[in-house]
């Protein structure tokens, strides 16, 4: 059963176990995945049902092949939809969109540009109306924000792992997208760059206040970042098995995160679940 407290029950959950329609952001109803094989269907995912919240953040855990990349770029509308539906602000996806920004593990970045040439590539799509300075405005606005003021001009090639990877953070939130999507965005770096990298997401993150779905295997990195942690249960046929709540006040420190009496509580909650 999660951990849910009986406070957010009354804030936040109406009867029939859903949120109230106009506090929802995204919605996956009855979602389903199926690829057709030499053997018959193989259903990655089936019957999955998740609501979340408007500036929410959510991390998503599950063993490897349990169906979470799969689910997030459906959500990104890179993967079509077998089964069910998903809606932002309750209408239906149909495609990928500016409304859905994606950061991936790797950042994929065209190495020939240089930093702010690649944050522009969406800036620019987004925002045609506005003026040249305007669009360059906002993509160095991003990038100064993830500590990258001194390499606007250096290619993409020229840039450490750790930096190209806060191009892509930049550049995601600069097309400002109603919900931000991230694989495990920091799944192939150290643990300090990793560190790092936390802070400074979570930094702009509690800024814009955009809805945020993060994939990820670690569990630390699950509690830290999120208000919930969803629990996928192991494929084929993957939908969610647990969703945990996580009742740390914004905004939160690694230090104050890891001295709170109920961290160690959320961990066991969550390591018992992949265990079992």
């Amino acid at each position: 059963m999660s951990i849910i407290t009986e406070n957010t029950i009354t804030k936040n959950v109406l009867e029939n176990g859903k949120f109230p329609s106009n506090d929802v952001m995204l919605d996956l109803n009855d979602l389903k995945k199926v690829y057709p094989t030499p053997k018959g269907d193989y259903v990655v995912l089936e019957n999955l049902n998740l609501q979340i919240r408007k500036e929410e953040f959510v991390t998503i855990i599950g063993h490897s092949g349990c169906g979470k990349t799969t689910m997030l770029s459906m959500i990104a509308g890179l993967n079509p939809i077998s089964g069910g539906n998903i809606a932002v602000l309750g209408k239906h996806i149909k495609g990928p969109g500016p409304d859905r920004g994606v950061i991936f593990q790797s950042p994929s970045l065209m190495p020939w540009m240089t930093s702010l040439q690649n944050v522009l590539l969406g800036v620019n799509q987004v925002f045609p109306h506005a003026t040249k300075k305007q669009r360059n405005d906002i993509a160095k606005y991003y990038l100064q924000k993830v500590g990258l003021e001194d390499a606007f001009h250096k290619k993409a090639s020229e840039l450490s792992q750790g930096m190209q990877q806060r191009v892509g953070i930049a550049r995601a939130f600069a097309i400002k997208p109603k919900v931000l999507l991230l694989d495990e965005p920091f799944g192939m770096l150290d643990s300090l760059t990793r560190g790092e990298l936390q802070d400074i997401l979570i930094e702009i993150w509690n800024k814009e206040k955009i809805t945020a779905v993060m994939i990820t295997h670690d569990v630390d990195e699950a509690i830290f970042l999120a208000d919930r942690v969803v629990m996928m249960t192991s494929g084929p046929r993957a939908k969610i098995g647990d969703i945990l709540d996580i009742d740390f006040k914004r905004p939160r420190t690694r230090k104050s995160v890891l001295e709170h009496q109920d961290y160690y509580k959320y961990r066991k909650h969550l390591i018992d679940f992949l265990e079992h």
